[in-house]
């Protein structure tokens, strides 16, 4: 009669067998454990017996040794016997003479002898295991010195093993059989108790729902389970309800739709709903804004990278107060009394407010903690962190000041404060020291790295504590969540719920989420269009000696984190296995300095453009060479346009948080014509599968990635644009900055203080 297999066995029996196995498991790994410890004891209850007889042994033994070799040994010979549970001892001279040996030693002359130089060798005594033959050896080479320390010869002490592992391996086997006999009873127990409290139950619960699903009346519901029975009439009871949960899903999803766009009217609607008449403030380093002189007079920038991106739209929708650092006179000329500026300049919708800090805190806190240390210990980028005590110090006394001006600009009211990035990581707490009724957000703009990265941060856990002052603590991706409150429950006392993903400290509890941030579209952006963009997409080729060529544009800050040396060395490996489109093809570079007051930015600025020299040299012509790298601060318009002429787009990072030039590319290409090169360690990328996916270390990969991109049929890269581009659609800054702001005040915001808090 042929067995059944294991899917058959009654529910009973399988839930006894599994239980069995585990607990069997857990006993036997606990048997182990016990029988390890023990030997364990043992061993060095010997290491100590061993270190007992030499020195019961050292006088004889030097007093011996002043003698010649013979009379050595015949005044050792008594000496070396008479220990019980001893296989013997042996006498060495510093040059590795034996002396005099036991009886027992001759068994393992060659292992004695060896372990006797060792121990001559590196002046040190030597406790080592050994297996010789069939016998299991301990043995201690002890040095022999002379009062002065100088190393008159060798005791080696050899015992024998065997009795140690005779008990080890009588206690397994009682072990063994009572852990048999556990398992044997909970086996039985187990059965019994699952066939009397789930099995038949739940065979009788089964025919209730089949009771159920044909119409018949029920008495009442048993509370009995069978796995089974129940799997069968629970599909037959989903299968009845089905088509209406379909076609409630179906409505559900065309409401949806028909409200899918967030807009900036959409957004600022939203936000008037979840300030409850309260004003919204942004605290950052980066300023949306800045004023440098030219000439001797202000002329306005708008700052490069992803903060400005996403938050400038948000706060021209709903107007607000943008605290950021004030950056020089420029900057100061343009302000008021306060530190006021109405901003955008050309059709103010909010205020920016302005904070200073002498070229010491600066450096400190912003080039020294901030940057030499925080950023290369999140991004893991092959760049050793820094951390001073100094920088420390102006990095809490910035934080400080940024929080006194977001608290200056709340006034006494209700608002809604948005702190962003690593910089002001201890504004959350600080802000709710005074004003514990404000609702406090933090989005962290960087990856967040793992405990044992982070926790080599001095201060590590007084960051921690300052940003779980807030209520909520927003990343670009889950893995970084995870992360973070791996790295509290690492660093701090503070109580998790990983089932809501929130962590209380001091009865303050922040809820961790991922919100990935993304940009709104270039025409809301008021940028070119039409025959303008085409007039400043011609005067650009024609600079730049362009006009032939297809064109691949990477737009990045300058830093080490944004691989542009490894994006070099691929557009060269590409016109080396690719000659014929030189001349054809040619790679643009936007890059942006960045702190360059920190000598690593300074001295990778020049690493790039000899990069990009040398490549030139190697592959250019008469009127074309093959990389252009463009250093400066570009307008939005002449990025826009240079988005808008490529035929790829490039996006390399090394380690990034988000990287919303991928974005901001796809955005550019309401035509559908165009291709995304898109590194895996970027997090767009878990939005933006439909790019070239690529390891920008891999400089075969790269290559290969750009040939692939200019070859690729144009249907196959319409379908994929078509994608991308519904995705940041659908899922744009607005949506982003709607649902942080939903998910910030939906907590209950505790009453505003009514007395004096420090």
């Amino acid at each position: 009669m042929k067995s059944k297999p294991l899917s058959y066995l009654p529910n009973s029996l399988r839930m006894a067998l599994l239980i069995a196995l585990l607990v069997g498991l857990l006993i036997a790994a606990l048997a182990w454990i016990q029988v390890e410890q023990e030997r364990s004891a043992d061993l060095e209850e010997m290491d100590r017996r061993a270190y007992v007889i030499a020195h019961q042994m050292v006088y004889s033994i030097r007093t011996a040794l002043q003698l010649p070799d013979k009379e050595a040994a015949v005044a050792l010979g008594s000496a070396l016997e008479g220990y019980r549970r001893l296989v013997g001892l042996a006498v060495y001279r510093p040059d590795g003479r034996l002396i005099a040996a036991g009886k027992g030693v001759s068994d393992f002359t060659d292992t004695v002898q060896k372990i006797a130089t060792q121990a001559l060798e590196s002046s040190k005594d030597l406790v080592e295991i050994q297996q010789v033959a069939d016998a299991h050896i301990h043995v201690l080479a002890s040095l022999i010195r002379s009062p002065q320390g100088q190393t008159e010869g060798v005791l080696v002490v050899v015992h024998d093993l065997l009795q140690l592992d005779e008990r080890a391996t009588s206690r397994l086997y009682q072990i063994s059989f009572w852990l048999g006999l556990i398992v044997l009873l909970l086996l039985i127990l187990v059965v019994a108790g699952a066939w009397a409290f789930y099995d038949r139950p739940l065979n009788r619960l089964a025919e209730w729902m089949q009771q159920v699903r044909t119409g018949d009346i029920a008495a009442a519901p048993p509370t009995e389970l069978s796995i089974t029975r129940l799997a069968n009439e629970s599909d037959r009871l989903a299968t009845s309800l089905r088509t209406a949960r379909l076609a409630q899903q179906t409505q559900a999803r065309a409401v949806m739709h028909a409200t899918n766009a967030w807009t900036r009217d959409r957004l600022r609607a939203h936000v008037v709903d979840c300030l409850r008449g309260g004003q919204l403030l942004v605290v950052s380093n980066r300023e949306p804004y800045m004023h440098e002189l030219r000439d001797g007079k202000p002329h306005l920038i708008t700052p490069a990278g992803g903060l400005v991106t996403a938050l400038d739209p948000v706060l021209q929708a709903c107007g607000g107060v943008w605290v950021a650092h004030g950056s020089g006179e420029a900057d100061r000329r343009m302000v008021d009394a306060k530190g006021r500026l109405a901003v955008p300049p050309d059709d103010p919708t909010y205020t920016l407010r302005r904070v200073w800090l002498s070229r010491e805190e600066e450096q400190g806190y912003y080039y020294g903690f901030a940057n030499e240390g925080l950023w290369p210990l999140c991004h893991l980028a092959h760049e050793r962190p820094t951390f001073r005590a100094g920088d420390w110090e102006h990095y809490v006394r910035a934080n400080r000041r940024f929080a006194e001006a977001a608290l200056e600009e709340a006034g006494s009211g209700p608002a809604v404060v948005l702190v962003q990035d690593y910089q002001m990581a201890l504004v959350p707490r600080f802000l709710k020291e005074v004003r514990p009724d404000l609702a406090v957000g933090i989005f962290w703009h960087i990856p967040w790295p793992n405990p044992e990265a982070f926790r080599i941060c001095p201060w590590g856990p007084d960051l921690l504590r300052g940003m779980l002052g807030a209520d909520l603590i927003g990343f670009h991706l889950q893995q970084h969540c995870n992360n973070f409150l791996d790295t509290v429950d690492r660093m701090i006392e503070a109580r998790l719920d990983w089932d809501h993903f929130a962590a209380e400290l001091q009865g303050h509890a922040s809820r961790v989420r991922p919100f990935p941030i993304s940009v709104e579209s270039w025409d809301e952006r008021h940028a070119l269009t039409g025959d303008a963009l085409l007039q400043h997409i011609a005067d650009l080729r024609e600079r730049y000696e362009l006009e032939d060529a297809r064109i691949a544009v990477g737009v990045d800050r300058i830093d080490y984190t944004k691989g542009l040396a490894e994006r070099f060395r691929a557009v060269a490996r590409f016109f080396e296995r690719c000659p014929q489109y030189r001349e054809r093809f040619t790679f643009v570079q936007l890059g942006a300095p960045s702190r360059t007051h920190i000598p690593r930015y300074r001295n990778y600025i020049n690493e790039l453009e000899a990069l990009a020299d040398e490549i030139n040299w190697r592959f250019q012509t008469e009127r074309w060479k093959p990389i252009h790298f463009l250093i400066g601060h570009h307008e939005g318009a002449t990025v826009h346009a240079f988005l808008s002429m490529a035929e790829i787009g490039i996006v390399s990072s090394l380690h990034d948080g988000m990287n919303l030039v991928a974005k901001e590319f796809v955005a550019a290409k309401p035509n559908l014509e165009g291709i995304l090169i898109l590194s895996e360690f970027a997090g767009a990328a878990r939005e933006l599968s439909d790019a070239l996916i690529i390891n920008p270390y891999d400089t075969e990969q790269f290559a290969e990635a750009i040939r692939r991109a200019l070859e690729m049929a144009p249907e196959e890269r319409r379908e994929r644009m078509r994608r991308m581009l519904r995705q940041i659609e659908e899922n744009n800054i607005y949506r982003w900055a709607a649902n942080f702001l939903a998910d910030l005040t939906a907590a209950p915001i505790p009453a505003a203080p009514t007395q004096e808090t420090v």
